[in-house]
């Protein structure tokens, strides 16, 4: 047994490596660990301390040596040959100088004391099981309007739910595809292969949680590990994210202005593949998150550049978080790993908060011509243009549509029953794009209520291209 201690001041590194030796012979390594909570005067950050593991083939930055990584989310852990603690993976237990990666989320006024022990054992050595990871491909109805949460946390990081579970509820709230997304560990990834099924594509990620925001990694190769020990100041961050693609991922920002410690974005948005709007139940970060999107995508529309389609996502950890809440609705050829990622990319997508709001958006021009959600009408600058909305499973929301002019169109509650359609005419040179939103009553008057439903944008007139890659 081995016993760690020391105290990190404020101001340590983010990541502070405790080296401790693995004799040969072991077949098992136990890790727990305690640090110390002083008061702190109101509205002073107290300690919280994350823990991870590396093995003897190092600490250096691309995770070649890591093991697994629980966050702030246990106090102890295993690792065999054959099992592992959720959020570690199993393998041999080489000989050598292994690392505790300890993170100190917030450090108190006082220090932070902490005291780690490790312990060895020696053993008949188990087998490693060979990965069995779920299938790229599920059912499917051919080119159909699809709903997934891709933006989910199982007990392999800091969720309470089992895979198992997670796609019990996933079903239940009428989910077609859902993407694993647990922080900073691929370890979930071959407990996905009972959960899926023809009825459920499960897509394999990793929610990338640095000091400076967190990214989804979506949809990536089995096994795909996409290391976060970095800032934005280090520049490191265009590297990772093309990893994240070379693995056949799209990197979506997640909860951009979220006011918890390390979660607002500061990466900017170059990189980005799409990015996250509305995360879990609605509020105001949510909301300035809607306006700064919004805002981005007047400036891409009018400058005819590419643009950056919106996501939403439950972020659920565990009761009572709601999976499937919101949900992103994506038009796809087939239920495929591919082709979901093809919508998501395209922004042919709407999100809705639940399998209840159904939605059809559309522009035709006075020729016949017709675009959809993420697409194109590209008529001449003075073509009338008639936008057409189809509501059901939405009771007493008001409709608005807006463009890069703001909000040019205000609609009545929709009845009891949930169902209307809205029109609105327009032309390219009134509005480079619209798309909608579904907003529930609301008592403060001129506010704007809660979301139930938003769309990505219809681009209209003939300047640029529509979406046809990352906005890099």
């Amino acid at each position: 047994m081995t016993t760690l201690r020391g105290t990190l001041p404020p101001g340590s590194p983010d990541y502070v490596y405790l080296p401790f030796e693995v004799p040969p012979g072991t077949t098992e390594l136990k890790v727990s660990y305690t640090y110390g909570k002083p008061s702190v005067p109101p509205g002073v950050p107290g300690n919280a301390l994350d823990i991870g593991l590396f093995d003897a083939r190092g600490t250096g930055l691309g995770g070649r040596g890591f093991r697994g990584w629980s966050g702030g989310a246990r106090t102890e852990f295993f690792v065999r040959a054959d099992e592992a603690t959720p959020g570690y993976l199993p393998g041999p237990l080489h000989p050598g100088t292994w690392y505790i990666a300890l993170g100190p989320y917030t450090v108190a006024p006082q220090g932070l004391p902490y005291e780690v022990t490790v312990t060895t054992a020696r053993g008949e050595p188990g087998e490693t099981p060979p990965p069995r990871y779920p299938p790229p491909r599920a059912r499917g109805r051919g080119r159909d309007w699809y709903r997934g949460d891709c933006h989910l946390h199982s007990w392999h990081s800091d969720g309470r739910r089992t895979p198992a579970e997670i796609a019990d509820l996933a079903r239940a709230a009428g989910l077609d595809f859902l993407n694993s997304s647990d922080h900073n560990t691929n370890a979930a990834h071959p407990h996905w292969a009972d959960a899926a099924g023809d009825d459920l594509l499960v897509l394999l990620g990793e929610e990338v949680t640095t000091r400076n925001g967190h990214v989804l990694a979506l949809g990536t190769d089995p096994g795909t590990f996409v290391d976060w020990r970095y800032r934005a100041r280090d520049g490191r961050w265009a590297h990772f994210a093309r990893a994240v693609r070379a693995a056949g991922g799209l990197v979506v920002p997640a909860h951009p202005h979220a006011d918890c410690v390390g979660c607002g974005w500061r990466f900017g948005f170059a990189e980005a593949d799409a990015v996250e709007v509305w995360n879990g139940p609605w509020t105001p970060d949510d909301e300035m998150t809607l306006a700064a999107w919004d805002a981005r995508l007047a400036a891409s529309a009018r400058g005819g550049r590419a643009w950056l389609p919106a996501l939403g996502n439950s972020d659920a950890h565990r009761d009572p978080d709601v999976v499937g809440m919101p949900q992103t609705v994506v038009l796809a050829d087939e239920l495929t790993r591919e082709a979901v990622q093809e919508g998501l990319r395209a922004g042919r997508s709407y999100v809705a908060e639940s399998r209840q709001v159904v939605l059809a958006f559309a522009v035709t021009a006075e020729g016949g011509e017709r675009a959809g959600i993420g697409e194109r009408l590209a008529v001449a600058a003075d073509t009338p243009v008639t936008v057409r909305l189809e509501v059901s499973g939405a009771p007493r929301c008001s409709v608005r549509l807006l463009t890069d002019q703001g909000v040019l169109f205000t609609g009545g509650p929709l009845p009891v029953s949930g169902t209307g359609t809205v029109e609105w005419r327009t032309t390219p040179a009134r509005a480079a794009y619209v798309r909608a939103e579904l907003r529930h009553e609301t008592a403060l008057g001129p506010l704007p209520g809660a979301m139930a439903a938003f769309t990505n944008p219809v681009f209209l007139g003939r300047a640029g291209d529509g979406r046809t890659g990352a906005a890099r």
